[in-house]
């Protein structure tokens, strides 16, 4: 039996507040989702879902049915539509309450054709959302952000990774530190820590991306950290063309994820 919310009381409230206040939703420890694929993306990978919001004018869809059969214990909540669209888009039919994970670098698997990227202090939560969502779609095992950066789990982050957030793990850290102190503890895996730069030694065809590999990229405005450049065993470059003098961060992730992809691809081809 749902329970229905017709006023902006307290637990209305709360949700919005999920929106906009990035205290607030890591206090709860729980984020909005919105959207047929990732709540359906996040139901298949496992994440407990706390409750589901759904529009109390219309008749459930048979998805929304199934989505309660497949969580038969979540509280379920019935809407107004007006009230619903300002938690997700206009015309949503469902919003998930969901949990978030904890930040732990040992989420992330550590294995021979290991594939990991990390940005450096980010300032677009769409940029996040987008190296998630190319993380994803080239074979990365994890994506971590580290320093004062945007949050992964803000809104806009979560909608630009279109689902992928629940099938890669994303982690958040303080500093570099803890990411190379991790790296150091993966003594079976000898992984390799890969900078781009535009000042790279080196264009990213020539470097063998092959081995086990953490890529760095910087920040939209300023690029990687002195920190980060040196802890890199590399610097790769993209040769660009035309009158642009450099990539959009989340651009030159998908373009080197792409080259580490391609070069995997032919490898294993080869052998």
């Amino acid at each position: 039996m749902a329970v229905r919310i017709s006023s902006r009381n307290a637990r209305f409230q709360v949700w919005q507040s999920y929106l906009a206040n990035r205290t607030k939703r890591h206090r709860a420890g729980e984020f909005l989702v919105q959207g047929v694929r990732p709540i359906s993306v996040a139901v298949d990978n496992g994440w407990p879902v706390h409750t589901v919001i759904h529009d109390a004018s219309r008749p459930l869809s048979r998805w929304a049915q199934e989505l309660y059969q497949r969580l038969p214990g979540v509280e379920r909540v019935a809407m107004e539509p007006d009230l619903l669209a300002e938690l997700g888009e206009k015309d949503a039919e469902v919003v998930a309450v969901v949990e978030m994970p904890p930040d732990d670098l040992d989420r992330i698997p550590v294995r021979p054709d290991f594939l990991g990227v990390v940005f450096d202090r980010p300032t677009g939560p769409g940029n996040i959302g987008s190296i998630i969502r190319s993380a994803d779609a080239f074979g990365a095992h994890g994506v971590i952000v580290t320093g004062h950066a945007a949050d992964i789990y803000d809104p806009k982050a979560v909608r630009a990774t279109t689902g992928s957030l629940f099938g890669v793990p994303a982690v958040r850290v303080p500093s570099h530190r803890e990411v190379i102190d991790w790296v150091r503890r993966s003594t079976d895996v000898p992984i390799v820590i890969v900078g781009t730069d535009e000042h790279g030694s080196v264009d990213v065809f020539d470097f063998d991306l092959t081995q086990p590999t953490l890529l760095l990229i910087g920040n939209e405005t300023n690029g990687l950290s002195t920190a980060w450049k040196e802890a890199a065993d590399a610097l790769v470059r993209i040769p660009i063309a035309g009158s642009a003098s450099s990539l959009n961060a989340a651009n030159a992730a998908t373009a080197v994820l792409y080259e580490i992809s391609r070069q995997r691809s032919h490898s294993f081809k080869t052998r």
